[in-house]
């Protein structure tokens, strides 16, 4: 088997894996391939996986079967998850040091970068010293969790960490830190790829490289040596044709694909785009659409390598022997799409960007999306819906409420906004909607227009270079007349960091519990995400961020009623919108790859509060006992040889949740309420409120991620429908309390329990400490109708057994109220998608069968050894003791 090829660029030889003769090897013929599939048999073929490359090249578009293992070239965190997998990574050092080892056999074996942009907050915001106030709060309250990273930056090869204040980790990727095509010390040329602990870090595949987030544990796996094992994936080809419509942003495209997709019911599998309109389409905008392949479920949203790919490594500042190399390979190894040929897809979606029109996504997912025409009305449908997704259980006097400011003597209505924010790596990262937002704000402040002080607004720029071209085209000063200063380079509102409300405002909406919305340029607007008082949550462009914010309400129909009246002339919508024309004229003018260069050329050592954090030095981390950040956690104290003894006897159920239960309610990210049991231990330990900071920053401690699990003030578990938030029923009394004492009371009477969930179970961030904080809790198996890929992996990989009821079959149609005890019956020796048999005794004895969601043998393997990080370490310590 001849595979490897030379190839001449440059004015240097370089060798790499032909994909064309691998194929041909086996009677195939490459061009049938999705490019996503290409860049997998080009990864086997390189690790020499020949019995999962041969897999693979017999891959069926229809009805592909069997597993592919993948190794990325690198992986990416940001800190809310990174923290964590690297508090492991140190965890695994000690445990190898207990059992006699080198602790430096733990170690990346990849390149590994970690992005600082998660913990910045909006504590101050509308005024031009918020940046430096909030970067200035970040420092004070993250410095236990700065020291632990310049630590793990010293302590481990092949590790570096970019400092706050930088840019969102997606944006850092596609603009600096993704090469595209990789060569190593021996010349020899591959694609890139990546896992990161993010779940948008599919957005690196509308630079043509393939990536997906993984939770934590994957990541620390794949940093020490393992592969990944995912089902061969259906490949769905969306067909891109015609234009966008004047007005149409790549947001708005984004939430159509979001909708569409999500009603095709491509969760766990790779979207690839190709078509005419495809290739009208900048590199930002696919950059824009990949992001949000989390939301429509999507494992990725691949854009394979043209011409535009190669522009936008000229802009972004790339070097042109990069470039070059990029092109050369490409072309060589059947990687450049020009449009000449279509695949094979398992489907094909047509998608004409013509129907693409302004629209919003809310209020509680962002796969509803709503016309910008049926805003006001959908909202107002919305209140008295029944609870749930998208609606709010209210009486119909409920619809016209108002609240009166005491201070100010101003008004809230229901439905007025009290958010407006520009934020996120999806679309702060793509000029032509973050021009069209300066634009406009300068539109808006020649006739006069302001924003209701009522309103808390900020701007988070995805990199320094949003704030380089907007500076250099004047549309800074418009942004910060109407309260859009800058408030922090990092992810903010977008995951739950924005920072608190006015006083009077939080106290008079936990008063009245009035419902208010926010309107915000991200990703996700899951309940109690954005903010725990802030019901009603859409997401939009930037532009149209600001519209709503001029509005003042969600209950405006932008396209029909005026924004504003001035000296009683009547201000529209379209008086304030840009043309593409001048969109494209400023973008132009005002981004250059010179910028691009300058931002980044000492991108490590630039911040020079990073630059001054002491830390300890050494091969293992001195913990801190008194820590609330960082903490030794529990995974690693019993670590033994694989064992086969498992018994889900007896099991209570610990909560019963509905359809759509996203990570963000297993796991929330943001606020600590003061009497949750999180908020309690915190106060035990000489925490004062004010510093409680979030979820997210203390992911590294395990005693505050398991009392905040399941924890999210939307949550609504159906063994207490009265009751909203993290409270549960206990089987065995009939007692309500906290679901975190109702699990730590199962645990010292010795009773396993179990989740019950509907579909969808565990959509949303990849975060890892859904799954870990399930576990801590002595959740031994979830049954429910359907998961999300990451969660699903994640609870594996924690050693929770994952069920799926039966096509057709629900807790409802089994009648399973959540009272009774289980008993699984689950051999020594599971199979694959084992169909197992279930006794749940209650009031009455049911019998049913469930599929085991074992998706692998190696995901048998994981079970077996009670996770992978336990894997791994025994793995390591043979290997040393060989």
């Amino acid at each position: 088997m001849n595979w490897k090829k030379e190839l001449f660029v440059n004015n240097e030889h370089y060798t790499y894996f032909d994909l064309a003769s691998i194929v041909a090897d086996y009677q195939k013929k490459i061009s049938d391939f999705p490019y996503s599939i290409r860049v997998l048999l080009e990864s086997l073929a390189r690790h020499q996986e020949i019995t999962d490359l041969e897999n693979l090249i017999a891959f069926d578009a229809k009805h592909p079967t069997g597993v592919v293992p993948f190794r990325p070239s690198r992986v990416v965190l940001q800190d809310f998850t990174g923290v964590p997998a690297v508090v492991d990574l140190a965890a695994m050092r000690d445990a190898v040091v207990q059992l006699g080892g080198d602790p430096k056999v733990i170690n990346p074996e990849i390149p590994v970068t970690l992005v600082v942009d998660h913990s910045v907050q909006v504590d101050r915001a509308g005024t031009k010293e918020s940046l430096s106030y909030n970067t200035e709060k970040e420092f004070e309250r993250n410095h236990e969790r700065y020291q632990f990273l310049k630590w793990a930056q010293q302590a481990f090869d092949n590790f570096n960490v970019v400092p706050p204040e930088t840019g969102i980790i997606h944006q850092v990727n596609l603009e600096y830190l993704s090469d595209v095509v990789i060569k190593n010390e021996k010349n020899l040329v591959f694609p890139d790829s990546l896992e990161g602990t993010d779940s948008h870090t599919t957005m690196i595949n509308g630079l043509g490289v393939l990536g997906w987030g993984v939770g934590g544990i994957e990541a620390e796996a794949a940093i020490l040596g393992e592969a990944s094992y995912f089902p061969t994936p259906e490949v769905i080809g969306v067909e891109i044709t015609g234009t966008l419509s004047p007005g149409a942003t790549a947001t708005d495209l984004a939430l159509y694909l979001t909708e569409l997709l999500r009603n095709e019911k491509v969760v766990g599998k790779f979207v690839e785009y190709f078509g005419s309109g495809y290739k009208s389409l900048s590199l930002s905008d696919r950059a824009t659409i990949a992001n949000m392949a989390p939301e429509y479920g999507a494992t990725c949203g691949f854009c394979p390598i043209d011409e535009e790919t190669l522009r936008y490594l000229r802009l972004t500042g790339r070097s042109e022997e990069q470039v070059n190399l990029v092109e050369a390979y490409a072309k060589q190894n059947q990687l450049f799409y020009d449009g000449t040929e279509t695949p094979t897809y398992t489907r094909i979606i047509t998608l004409d960007l013509a129907t693409v029109h302004s629209s919003l996504a809310g209020p509680k997912r962002p796969q509803d999306r709503i016309p910008l025409a049926e805003v006001a009305e959908n909202f107002q449908d919305s209140l008295t819906k029944p609870t749930g997704p998208q609606g709010f259980g209210l009486d119909i006097d409920e619809i016209h409420r108002k609240i009166v400011l005491q201070k100010t003597e101003a008004s809230i209505e229901t439905g007025d906004l009290v958010l407006a924010a520009i934020t996120s790596c999806t679309n702060t990262s793509n000029p032509s909607v973050m021009v069209a937002a300066g634009l406009l704000a300068k539109n808006a402040v020649k006739l006069g227009l302001h924003v209701p002080t009522t309103i808390k607004t900020s701007l988070a720029p995805g990199s320094k270079i949003v704030t380089q071209y907007l500076e250099k085209g004047h549309l800074l000063e418009p942004l910060a007349e109407l309260g859009f200063d800058i408030v922090g380079y990092g992810c903010t509102t977008c995951i739950g960091n924005s920072g608190p409300l006015d006083t009077e405002i939080e106290t008079s909406l936990k008063e009245s519990e009035l419902v208010v919305s926010a309107v915000l340029s991200g990703n996700r607007n899951f309940e109690g995400r954005i903010h725990p008082l802030i019901k009603a949550n859409y997401l939009a462009s930037p532009p149209l961020v600001i519209a709503y914010a001029l509005a003042g309400t969600i209950k405006k129909d932008l396209t029909r009623e005026p924004l504003a009246v001035i000296a009683d002339k009547e201000i529209y919508l379209q008086d304030l919108w840009p043309t593409q024309e001048e969109v494209n004229a400023y973008i132009n003018d005002f981004l250059n790859p010179d910028d691009f260069r300058d931002a980044y050329k000492n991108i490590y050592h630039s911040n020079e509060r990073w630059n001054q954090i002491e830390t300890s030095k050494g091969d293992c981390y001195e913990w801190e006992d008194a820590s609330t950040y960082i903490a030794n956690p529990p995974f690693f104290t019993t670590i033994h040889q694989p064992t086969s003894e498992f018994c889900l006897n007896n099991l209570s159920v610990l909560a019963k949740f509905g359809d759509t239960v996203t990570t963000d309610h297993i796991s929330p990210a943001g606020n600590i309420g003061l009497q949750s049991p999180a908020g309690k231990y915190l106060k035990a330990h000489g925490i004062a409120y004010k510093d409680f900071n979030s979820f997210g920053s203390r992911r590294g401690n395990h005693e505050v991620m398991m009392r905040g699990t399941f924890g999210n003030i939307r949550i609504q578990n159906q063994l207490t429908p009265e009751t909203t938030g993290g409270y549960t029923k206990l089987a065995t009394t009939g007692e309500e309390l906290s679901i975190y004492d109702a699990a730590m009371y199962y645990q010292k009477e010795k009773i396993g329990t179990l989740i019950l969930a509907g579909k969808d179970y565990g959509m949303g961030s990849s975060r890892d400490w859904a799954a870990k904080g399930t576990n801590l809790l002595g959740v031994k198996a979830v049954l429910a109708e359907s998961y999300e890929r990451i969660h699903r992996s994640n609870l594996v990989m924690m050693g929770v057994v994952p069920f799926e009821y039966l096509s057709g079959e629900t807790a409802e149609t089994l009648g399973l109220t959540g009272m009774e005890s289980y008993r699984f019956d689950l051999p020594e020796n599971p199979t694959i998608n084992q169909i197992i048999d279930v006794t749940a005794k209650g009031e009455q004895t049911i019998h049913f069968k469930v599929k085991l969601r074992f998706d692998s043998k190696a995901d048998i393997i994981y079970w077996k050894n009670q996770g992978i990080l336990p894997l791994v370490i025994n793995k390591k310590m043979q290997k040393e003791q060989a």
